[in-house]
């Protein structure tokens, strides 16, 4: 077997009109299923489809609520997903446009890192999830060029 690409990335959610929210109207999705009525109402199945602008296949994201008495993301050191990590340019000019918005939208900023490779954000959705926004660092070949290196401090 050979793995081509990351097909889509499947979340839980506690309240996924609030999730859904972020990843439209923050993030920048493009929710394909089902269509935002006008009132924000997502309808009546607990799920909701998004893809990027390009459109590459038929999701790239799912979310599934299940309700506000699900269980936390557990703190600290833990076995599961850390993070998931989303293109969202190709300069630091667009990463700082990218920090606005989430400043603006007063998204939790975690953290931001020099990767040699990339430029990095770090944020959390409304469950905790952790997000990486990035840009590649135009120039560095990634496969030869210090990509095990520690990470850096970011200034934007």
């Amino acid at each position: 077997m050979e793995i081509k690409e990351l097909g889509h990335i499947v979340l839980y959610v506690r309240d996924l009109e609030r999730s859904a929210g972020f990843y439209r109207d923050v993030l920048g999705w493009r929710q394909i299923l089902p269509a935002p009525s006008s009132d924000g109402k997502l309808g009546d199945a607990p799920v909701a489809a998004f893809n990027a602008s390009g459109g590459r296949t038929h999701h790239e994201l799912l979310l599934i609520g299940v309700g506000e008495d699900a269980a936390a993301q557990p703190e600290g050191r833990r076995v599961g997903l850390y993070h998931f990590g989303l293109k969202v340019g190709t300069s630091d000019d667009e990463l700082r446009e990218a920090l606005a918005r989430v400043t603006e939208s007063g998204t939790p900023l975690l953290g931001m890192s020099d990767h040699v490779v990339t430029h990095s954000l770090y944020i959390a959705d409304p469950d905790g999830n952790e997000i990486e926004l990035y840009v590649d660092v135009p120039g560095v070949d990634w496969e030869s060029d210090a990509i095990d290196t520690p990470p850096r401090p970011l200034e934007l």
